[in-house]
């Protein structure tokens, strides 16, 4: 009862914000993956005319949302109400001052069938950006094309829609109305979309951008690694473009942008070897394609630490085999696997396609045991999510950490979380 009159009273004032300062223009990214890449890369390229706002973490609840909306600090105890006090009186205030940002960029997740027809119900965006619809959370959804209804909501909500022709499937076209309504990617079939000439692990890709807005290409570096990694920053191409920017503004924009951390981020390792550090979330579309980004790269040994996929319901078996399947002996010199579904499902799997596979119940053994292993040069990747894996801590194991290298979950509540964790294991 007072989560709603807290999260109402919320959207009132974001309603209000808008009303105040309508010249500040919304743009909300939704989808099943990639959405902090893909709001962080809109956010670089507009950043080189507009002044702009985003959440830099992934407030994307029906109670946080409001509160990233209007810059406001979100409460550690969201039971209190003094917190929430301190809360509504910021957001007056928000919306009497001068607005200071053109442009607001927010994630919209969702956890279950529902989601977000309660943002539909106050928000009103210039434009939706819909990155993906695949596999998630299947135990409130069910099946994909539940998914896909609620994620395209958000497109049919915004003044435009601009949607990952590569990641979301034709068919799913049935459930889009607005008529306002282009694509991006890295496919011909996009309208905007990256065509790559040349790839170097630390310079990134260069290659042309092509968009129905320019008539000449325009060449740029994006310095990123395997290619669905180029989809979030043709998604800020479309949104750019459609915002005015020039197409040097552009290419300057896709210069900045840089690997949100645990998200295909490139570190340096042990044995001078190369660590995709890919341990954020994991879903089977990503996972997948961190695989195939890791086969794209030439190197001695390549190495893969895959952990569980979570939140699959009935179809986990099938997926982790199908994970599993997609482990080729030719191109990993080792499958080292953490978790319990990893360990029953694709294991097995990759050993049948004749990998040498190791499992473990924590990140931090299958870290150990990846260092014993790992050879000069080589490239490892660690995939897996965040519920009881943690696999950035395998990656501490392996990785030659900077002051400025960032790894996922190491503020002093996950720490503390994670030592609960793995308390269990000793």
């Amino acid at each position: 009862m007072f989560k709603n009159f807290v999260q109402r009273k919320l959207e009132k004032y974001v309603v209000k914000y808008f009303q105040r300062h309508p010249e500040v223009k919304l743009i909300v990214v939704a989808g099943s993956v990639g959405k902090t890449s893909t709001k962080r890369a809109i956010a670089t390229l507009l950043s080189q005319r507009y002044r702009v706002a985003l959440h830099k973490g992934n407030h994307n609840t029906a109670i946080s949302v409001p509160v990233a909306i209007l810059g406001i600090e979100y409460p550690e105890n969201i039971r209190s109400i003094g917190a929430w006090i301190s809360v509504f009186r910021a957001a007056r205030k928000r919306i009497k001052d001068p607005t200071g940002v053109d442009v607001i960029v927010q994630e919209l997740g969702t956890d279950a069938p529902g989601d977000m027809a309660q943002f539909q119900r106050y928000l009103k965006p210039h434009i939706a950006v819909v990155t993906a619809v695949t596999i998630e959370h299947m135990k409130f959804f069910g099946t994909v094309d539940a998914i896909a209804q609620e994620e395209l909501i958000a497109a049919n909500m915004a003044e435009l829609a601009i949607i990952n022709r590569d990641d979301i499937d034709g068919k799913y076209a049935q459930y889009l109305t607005n008529p306002n309504l282009d694509t991006y990617g890295t496919t011909g079939v996009a309208e905007y979309r990256f065509e790559p000439q040349d790839f170097d692990v630390e310079k990134g890709y260069t290659g042309m951008v092509i968009t129905p807005d320019f008539d000449e290409q325009i060449p740029a570096t994006i310095k990123v690694v395997g290619e669905h990694s180029l989809r979030p920053a043709m998604g800020g191409v479309a949104v750019a473009a459609k915002l005015g920017l020039t197409p040097a503004e552009i290419a300057k924009g896709l210069s900045l942008i840089r690997p949100v951390p645990g998200r295909m981020n490139i570190l340096r390792g042990v044995e001078d070897s190369i660590i995709i550090d890919d341990t954020y979330n994991s879903s089977p579309l990503a996972a997948h394609s961190a695989l195939q980004a890791l086969y794209s790269l030439q190197a001695p040994q390549r190495i893969a630490i895959l952990g569980s996929m979570n939140d699959l319901g009935n179809l986990s078996q099938s997926e982790h085999e199908a994970l599993g399947g997609m482990c080729d002996p030719s191109m990993l010199a080792w499958v080292i696997t953490v978790g319990e579904e990893a360990e029953r499902y694709l294991a097995p799997a990759a050993r049948a396609r004749g990998c040498q596979v190791k499992s473990f119940k924590t990140a931090i053994d299958a870290g150990a045991f990846a260092h014993s292993v790992m050879e000069e040069k080589a490239i490892v990747l660690a995939k897996g999510s965040q519920g009881d894996l943690y696999l950035e801590e395998a990656v501490k194991v392996i990785a030659l950490m900077s002051e400025d290298d960032e790894l996922v979950r190491q503020s002093t509540q996950w720490m503390k979380i994670k030592q609960d964790f793995f308390s269990k294991f000793s």
